[in-house]
């Protein structure tokens, strides 16, 4: 198992996946650069009632220490 520690640079609220997308480059989202980033993709995790009802928040990190 791998353990890395982060900090929490800053925390994005958004109502939904669609404007925290429009916000960020696809790398930051966790996509690879020859990827298509779709915010559809976050539905498998958050169905769309539910970001309606509590919005999104994003949460950008910074890697501090990777360790085993």
């Amino acid at each position: 198992m791998e353990t890395i520690l982060v900090e929490i640079v800053k925390l994005h609220k958004y109502s939904n996946f669609d404007e925290l997308y429009k916000h960020f480059d696809k790398v930051s989202l966790g996509y690879d650069k020859d990827d298509i980033a779709n915010s559809n993709d976050m539905e498998i995790y958050y169905p769309k009632k539910e970001q309606e009802k509590y919005g999104v928040i994003g949460i950008e990190i910074r890697t501090v220490k990777e360790g085993k």
